[in-house]
């Protein structure tokens, strides 16, 4: 046989390069005549640009009355306006070479475009009409409920779905953001005429921001803005009221008994902070350090290690006005115990010793490499910018951010996961079959069991 050749190893790493500066674009910032504050970014790579529409009421505003009303008004809010239908839409946007969409999330709604930057007056003005004259097409309004409808159903077969509502449902209480999804009764209880009457009440200047970023002037864009939103009105929108949230002694058990499951899906969270709290980047590291990034402890222990699951993650989740924090995995049903186990046992390691400064330097090149990364396209630098807007964050706050990861230390990781990781209040869910996980899920607190509908089988 012949012997394998093997080529030498050099001793020597190549140093990474320095990290390139990020040159920001050019910003303007002003308000257009009907009051709507408008931002924009010019950025001269290729010939496009695009254009956010937001209003600030999302799923949460109508979560207690009429929880689909919010999510069913901005998928039919694409279909047509007082001028346009949807073929006309659809007709315009080919003829420009330009994308449109309009999507809905927990704290707002928004209406989105791309196009080219020559073609600009024309989607600005169709975003516009959108906006202010949807008129909620009677049969696509009856397609797009049927569709969230089978859309809802399905949700239901998800552990993944079923897992996050439940957790939602646990933190949140009464409390709008406890609801992530209608019941399909609710779904085919909205009318079309309660979609306008959202539309009215929510799509108004007052609630409205709009971000634009690429190749464009920004004093012509301006111009062309005041010209589609000119004279536009409306009325005050209403915000639900706010409910105080549950209050925990200590770690509890939510089993989502799913008959037959050959795996669990665990999800682990406890209350945190939005990004607008002075700890959200120490705590954005100590996340990263523990469970946020693929290098993670989390990914190390039970991925690496143990083999119990392909993909632990951990995650901050920032809402408007509040946030929380989670771990998820996806297990064989016979390693539940040990899974939890390991999440614990690495939570309270990072709120116990300080991490080195190896793995420090790690989580923050990764961290600040991945924003210099997300916001070198049109669609990252958008994003970027609406987080900064939509959470009223400091005008600076993008610009220093690398710096301000890079200069945390170990200490800010460890004092950050003590206040805000809480092991000793997380609430467990757990979501799979009863009869082969529930004694496993009684070594971590009391256990209440539910159908996947939330209806409660047993508890104690």
């Amino acid at each position: 046989m012949a012997s394998e050749i093997i080529a030498p190893v050099s001793p020597l790493t190549p140093a990474l390069a320095p990290e390139r500066p990020v040159v920001w674009p050019e910003r303007t910032s002003g308000r257009l005549s009907c009051g709507v504050p408008v931002h924009l970014v010019e950025r001269h790579t290729i010939p496009k640009f695009s254009i956010q529409f937001f209003v600030r009421s999302g799923n949460a505003t109508v979560a207690t009355t009429q929880p689909a009303l919010a999510q069913l008004a901005s998928t039919v809010l694409r279909t047509g306006t007082a001028t346009r239908d949807e073929l006309a839409i659809d007709e315009e946007l080919r003829r420009i070479g330009a994308d449109l969409g309009a999507g809905c999330g927990t704290d707002s709604s928004w209406i989105a475009a791309t196009g080219l930057s020559e073609f600009s007056s024309g989607l600005i003005g169709l975003v516009a009409d959108l906006a202010r004259n949807a008129s909620f097409p009677t049969a696509t309004f009856d397609r797009e409920q049927r569709n969230m409808v089978e859309g809802v159903r399905l949700d239901r077969t998800s552990p993944g779905f079923l897992a996050g509502e439940r957790l939602r449902k646990v933190l949140f209480g009464e409390h709008p953001y406890a609801v992530v999804s209608p019941t399909e009764e609710q779904v085919a209880a909205v009318t079309r005429a309660q979609l306008a009457e959202f539309h009215r009440g929510h799509y108004a200047p007052e609630n409205a921001l709009i971000l634009a970023v690429g190749d464009f002037s920004a004093k012509q864009l301006l111009e062309q803005m005041e010209k589609a939103f000119a004279g536009w009105y409306g009325p005050h929108a209403e915000r639900p009221a706010e409910a105080p949230l549950p209050s925990y002694s200590g770690r509890q058990v939510w089993l989502v008994h799913v008959p037959g499951a050959v795996q669990t899906q665990i999800l682990c969270g406890n209350m945190a902070i939005t990004r607008k709290h002075p700890d959200w980047l120490r705590l954005t590291l100590a996340n990263a350090i523990y469970g946020g990034v693929f290098n993670s402890r989390l990914v190390a222990n039970i991925r690496e290690q143990k083999g119990y699951t392909y993909s632990p993650r951990s995650g901050l989740n920032a809402l408007q006005r509040h946030g929380y924090f989670s771990v998820s995995a996806a297990v064989r049903n016979e390693v539940v115990a040990a899974t939890l186990t390991e999440i614990f046992y690495e939570l309270d390691r990072i709120r116990s010793l300080p991490v080195g400064a190896d793995e420090l330097a790690d989580a923050q090149a990764y961290l600040t490499g991945v924003f210099s990364l997300g916001i070198a396209t049109l669609d990252g630098l958008a994003g970027q910018m609406g987080t900064l807007y939509l959470n009223d964050l400091p005008e600076d706050y993008l610009e220093t951010y690398r710096d301000r990861i890079r200069a945390l230390s170990a200490d800010d990781v460890i004092q950050a996961a003590r206040a805000h990781f809480d092991s000793a209040k997380m609430q467990i869910v757990v979501v799979g079959d009863a009869e082969q996980i529930g004694a496993q899920t009684k070594l971590f607190g009391d256990v209440q069991v539910l159908d996947a509908h939330g209806k409660v089988i047993s508890a104690g």
